[in-house]
């Protein structure tokens, strides 16, 4: 469908991204996930045109669309305030694209209904902007850039305005549409749940560089490097050598000197009888459905346990074993870099800001 090979954007005298190249197939659903200036947005408004790359190119379905000002690229483009105009009404709002495509009136109303429908809110043309909720102005804005069948969509943080609850809710509506259009799309999120909820691929950048593309499973279960390791979702990081992991006694896949990177939902907790390696559990705290327990292996490296709250609960200085749940472990390269990096633990919950 598109794709942007781009060995260059600076903005003033900073280098914004480098080396940069992704190919989105028709369909597909992408998002751009990374801390704050890594380049994500950036990312994003070069490709709609509202940023100018210094190297590289873009091009959609074929067509290198560098020369093309914004209006001229068929893009649709949700904002992350949604940008919809006050004075007019939700129906003025979706058919504004279509009026200044000079679509005829007829036709421009019935596509206005598609959309609306399309999005769930049939019966809310009439209405101002000003009367919707968050969610339900989320949903015009949605329906504005569909309407035009454009050939990619791009949402640059679209949920970030909704309270927690209901940016859940949308996130799963935000995959229904995908789905229902087939529309090929490209987001940028902050969000990590988001990002592996919503998308086909994942794309983590990092000072302005791809660090690793792939489906959700791949990028969260193996990971290419500690930064992704430690970025997307909470890790313990384990030393590995020989291809094993002799903190938990698991033979490691991936690199055979390193960093083994193991998740908390990934490990058990058990008593002295269950087996596993010995351990000595420092603090745990509640999370609603999960216990998070901290424990300090008999190796001296320190692992995070995800538990049911079903489960009978240690207390702090309780001596218990802790065993992988699968027969190996991933790792990563690059044992050097992950002595500073081997007590962060990225909570999801808290990720960083864009």
């Amino acid at each position: 469908m598109g794709g942007f090979p781009l060995s260059g954007v600076t903005l003033g005298e900073a280098t914004i991204l480098s080396g940069v190249s992704l190919t989105v197939e028709p369909g597909e659903f992408v998002t751009l996930l990374g801390p704050s200036g890594s380049g994500k947005t950036t990312a994003l408004n070069v490709l709609a045109g509202f940023v100018r790359h210094s190297a590289g190119r873009v091009a959609i379905g074929g067509r290198v669309v560098d020369e093309l000002p914004p209006h001229e690229r068929n893009i649709g483009f949700v904002f992350q305030n949604y940008a919809l105009f006050p004075h007019m009404t939700v129906a003025h709002n979706v058919g504004y694209p279509l009026l200044a495509r000079k679509v005829a009136r007829g036709e421009r109303e019935r596509r206005v209904q598609e959309a609306l429908e399309l999005v769930r809110l049939p019966r809310v043309g009439s209405r101002a902007v000003r009367s919707l909720s968050g969610g339900q102005q989320q949903r015009i804005a949605l329906a504005r850039a569909l309407v035009f069948e454009p050939d990619l969509l791009l949402l640059d943080e679209p949920l970030a305005a909704l309270d927690k609850q209901l940016r859940d809710a949308m996130q799963l509506e935000v995959r229904r549409l995908h789905e229902r259009t087939g529309m090929t799309t490209i987001a940028v999120t902050h969000d990590q749940v988001e990002a592996l909820t919503m998308s086909d691929r994942v794309a983590i950048l990092e000072q302005g560089r791809i660090a690793q593309v792939g489906t959700p499973e791949e990028v969260y279960q193996r990971p290419a490097d500690l930064f992704v390791a430690g970025f997307l979702g909470e890790a313990n990081l384990l030393d590995a050598s020989d291809g094993r992991a002799p903190g938990l006694r698991v033979e490691t896949t991936g690199a055979r000197d390193g960093t083994a990177v193991i998740r908390p939902e990934d490990l058990v907790l058990g008593g002295p009888e269950d087996g596993g390696v010995p351990a000595t559990v420092d603090a745990i705290s509640f999370q609603g459905p999960r216990l998070r327990v901290q424990a300090t292996l008999e190796s001296g490296e320190r692992v995070v346990v995800s538990c049911p709250v079903d489960a009978a609960a240690p207390t702090p200085a309780e001596r218990v074993t802790v065993r992988a749940v699968h027969d190996t472990v991933h790792a990563v390269p690059d044992r050097a870099a992950a002595a500073d990096a081997r007590t962060m633990l990225t909570t999801p919950d808290t990720p960083p800001v864009a």
